[in-house]
């Protein structure tokens, strides 16, 4: 499919996500549908830095949380509004992430994903043990629904509106940095980093700066998903959130934009689907999850590509 014709598609989808309000009045329904657009930009974010840059990166986890607690915090404690708790999560991990991948990424891939994960863990530790701030395993109940020009957010159909116009204003943004020279540059580097270096290309910059929007709109994914629960506590940083992300990314295709998109969505609707067998769900679940991977061990973009180089050949015998 032609660049312009997939645009043309995914903007159509998006209308139609956007529409889902209109078609239904469950709460159940809707509330799925925040977490697979939430689910979904947190996965494309992970897909910048490990689809795109190779970099297996464990401290999206940490940026969820952190990103989560800072816009908790900033309404709660320190008396801002929700739209500025999202931007100062963005802020704080982008410094973070500058913080934490300028010396790291110094290093090898392997003690890359080692400090990352220890990042992660660390973070789990200050939700749970600085009670003065994150009251512990206590959480932070009752956060306040956002209101903005005298409307108020105050339910799950309302706020379907939040999650929505933020997904699409982030997908837009990571497209068009994934499809960029920047995007192009990013892809380089992880394909042959000395033949980048070899052009006069300093790879440095360019994986720091990826580490850090991915940091940036995770973090912020992180915020608005909190306020859709309604409550933050130490149980936000547990890692079934980094495996959905994670598991998101290899199913559509670590480094294909769009392969991940549709994963989200289809991965975030799917265990809720097989909610017919409650006692067995999660092991069809994973049983679905392992075939897919046999069968695409590429991901879905992986598969849809290998099926179109081979009529390609046939085309030319």
């Amino acid at each position: 499919m032609k660049p312009a014709a997939a645009l043309g598609l995914a903007v159509l989808a998006a209308l139609a996500a956007g529409a889902l309000p209109l078609v239904t009045e469950s709460h159940y329904i809707i509330g799925i549908g925040i977490s697979a657009l939430i689910f979904t930009v947190a996965a494309a974010a992970l897909n910048l830095v490990y689809g795109y840059t190779g970099l297996l990166s464990f401290a999206q986890l940490a940026f969820w949380g952190i990103g989560g607690y800072a816009t908790a915090l900033t309404v709660v404690t320190f008396g801002g509004t929700f739209w500025w708790g999202v931007v100062w999560a963005a802020l704080l991990n982008a410094v973070l992430a500058l913080a934490l991948g300028y010396p790291t990424l110094r290093t090898n891939r392997h003690a890359f994903v080692i400090v990352t994960l220890t990042f992660a863990l660390l973070a789990a530790l200050v939700a749970r043990d600085w009670i003065d701030l994150t009251r512990g395993p206590l959480g932070i109940p009752n956060l306040p629904r956002p209101s903005a020009f005298g409307f108020e957010f105050d339910s799950t159909p309302r706020y379907y509106w939040v999650a929505w116009g933020f997904s699409v204003a982030m997908l837009a943004f990571l497209y068009a940095l994934c499809s960029s020279r920047i995007g192009r540059t990013l892809v380089a580097i992880k394909q042959n980093e000395p033949l980048v270096r070899a052009q006069g290309i300093s790879p440095m910059p360019y994986k720091l700066a990826s580490f850090a929007v991915a940091a940036a709109v995770t973090g912020a994914a992180g915020g608005v998903y909190t306020f859709h629960l309604g409550i933050i506590d130490p149980l936000f940083l547990d890692f079934y959130y980094m495996q959905t992300f994670l598991i998101i990314v290899i199913i559509g295709g670590a480094g294909s934009f769009w392969g991940v998109i549709v994963a989200g969505v289809a991965l975030s609707a799917l265990p809720e689907a097989l909610r017919f067998s409650e006692d067995l769900r999660m092991i069809i679940y994973g049983v679905i999850l392992v075939v897919a991977m046999f069968v695409m061990p590429a991901g879905v973009a992986g598969w849809l590509r290998e099926r179109r180089l081979a009529r390609m050949r046939e085309e030319l015998r």
